[in-house]
């Protein structure tokens, strides 16, 4: 069964708008505004992170603290895994990547390969990217939040480097629209073998994971704690092989 992805395609259209926006505003936003938004989106991640995990604690009271305990459990090792795959320390270096090339751009013309390469390692290393999808892949019939505040943060920052690379990075909305594509299919055909399983805790514990993660995501988003999102990841292939097994 083939799923649309509205989710990616909302995403890549903000990066396209950033970009557009960037060459017909005078401005950037001022900070205010841009603080603004940061809090709303922060505040609206909060919620629906904490919403998505409430929401597949099913069953019994004692059904639910023990869903709860092997997602908590699955957390745990998955950081674990997470440190000795140097998950966040790949995650950062995108982030260095772009220093590195900002700074060569100040000092000289940057190439259209540059605003490229730049947008495409931060927008498809952001934790926001796997655990959006993994959200849509769950339930394609719901709004797709947590891209659509991906597609906000991203947009903003596409205006503020098309001010530096130009047109090159709005291009990054092709891999972000095809990983977040790839991401949602393979959890989509995760998800219907699960269910001719009739093993529906697999898909609760997926979702109740991923709900918390994007709760850590808001923590950074309202700059209240820095959390190693990366490092977790691995927690979302373990919770359903915890739950199989404990189940």
């Amino acid at each position: 069964m083939i799923r649309p992805m509205v989710g990616p395609i909302i995403n890549s259209a903000g990066i396209v708008l950033g970009g557009v926006l960037a060459r017909v505003l005078a401005k950037p936003p001022s900070g205010r505004v841009q603080d603004r938004a940061r809090v709303l989106l922060g505040v609206f991640t909060v919620w629906f992170g904490l919403a998505l995990t409430l929401s597949n604690l099913n069953g019994s009271v004692g059904q639910k603290f023990k869903l709860l305990a092997i997602v908590l459990l699955a957390m745990a090792l998955g950081k674990l895994a997470g440190k000795l795959l140097r998950l966040q320390t790949l995650s950062n270096a995108a982030g260095q990547f772009a220093t590195r090339k900002m700074a060569a751009s100040a000092a000289g013309k940057p190439e259209f390969n540059d605003g490229f390469r730049v947008a495409t390692a931060l927008f498809c290393a952001a934790p926001l990217a796997i655990l959006g999808s993994v959200a849509e892949g769950l339930d394609p019939g719901s709004f797709p939040k947590v891209l659509c505040v991906k597609a906000a943060m991203d947009g903003l920052a596409t205006m503020a480097f098309s001010r530096t690379f130009g047109w090159g990075v709005m291009v990054s909305a092709i891999p972000v629209l095809a990983l977040e594509g790839a991401i949602i299919r393979c959890v989509a055909a995760l998800q219907e073998h699960a269910l001719r399983l009739h093993a529906q805790p697999l898909i609760d514990s997926i979702n109740a994971t991923d709900g918390l993660l994007i709760f850590s995501v808001a923590l950074i988003i309202l700059q209240l704690k820095k959390v190693a999102v990366a490092e977790y990841l691995p927690s979302l292939a373990l919770a359903p092989l915890l739950t199989r097994w404990l189940w």
